[in-house]
């Protein structure tokens, strides 16, 4: 589980981003600071492998807490959330080693996004000793563009959710899913499953069956055609 703390000085941001965290499998809420100080205090005591931060807070500013993190020689990541979309702020915070920068208004895909990629980094450095240069390449260069050419993915959807619902779907037992089943395990929005899904069906991937309920209400199963397995696979595998 990867323990995340939200250093923001607005209550309501701060809950929402907290309500996001927890909607995302593998992450969980360690703390909520409401200024940096209070933000440095609450990490020297608690375990945290991700900050979530804001930029504009009182006295001193996100910007700030990060360079004293780095002086201290403290490897936390950080992420920065905020409004301030000047360039000399997304430059320091890049040269300070943040690894994603989202500006305020952002979408909960996005959102996610960024958490699902430091995911896939955070776990590549735990778990080896020695980093192959696949490994780099992947949340480095995140092989978005190779992946986005073979299926084309339309505006809205994004790589890093694509490969998190086909991984999914790859895992299942064979036989009908619904985007229902999908959104529960991967706990991603049933809505942006299935506008996955409905993707997959137009790029003749998936089929799908509609099935009446006594409701009347249809609900839609979908199947892998399996002359297609092993090109959905070599997409999650690049």
């Amino acid at each position: 589980m990867i323990n995340v703390l939200i250093i923001e000085d607005d209550p309501m941001v701060a809950k929402f981003n907290g309500i996001y965290l927890e909607s995302i499998p593998g992450f969980t809420l360690a703390g909520i600071a409401e200024t940096a100080e209070a933000g440095w205090t609450f990490y020297q005591s608690n375990k945290v492998d991700l900050i979530l931060l804001d930029v504009h807070m009182g006295k001193k500013t996100g910007l700030e807490l990060l360079r004293d993190f780095r002086k201290a020689d403290d490897p936390v990541d950080v992420i920065i959330i905020s409004a301030a979309n000047d360039k000399q702020s997304v430059q320091t915070a890049l040269r300070y080693g943040a690894v994603d920068y989202l500006i305020k208004p952002f979408t909960f895909e996005r959102f996610q996004e960024a958490l699902l990629q430091y995911e896939q980094k955070h776990q590549v450095m735990k778990d080896t000793e020695h980093v192959s240069q696949e490994a780099i390449d992947t949340f480095l260069l995140r092989s978005e563009k190779s992946q986005a050419t073979v299926l084309d993915l339309p505006k809205g959807l994004t790589v890093r959710t694509f490969t998190t619902i086909v991984r999914q779907m790859m895992k299942r037992p064979k036989g009908a899913f619904s985007a229902a089943d999908l959104a529960k395990e991967t706990g991603i929005s049933r809505v942006s499953v299935r506008k996955y899904l409905n993707h997959l069906v137009e790029t003749d991937m998936l089929t799908v069956d509609i099935v009446y309920q006594e409701t009347g209400r249809p609900l839609n199963r979908f199947i892998v055609k399996p002359e297609k397995i092993d090109i959905l696979e070599a997409l999650i595998r690049e």
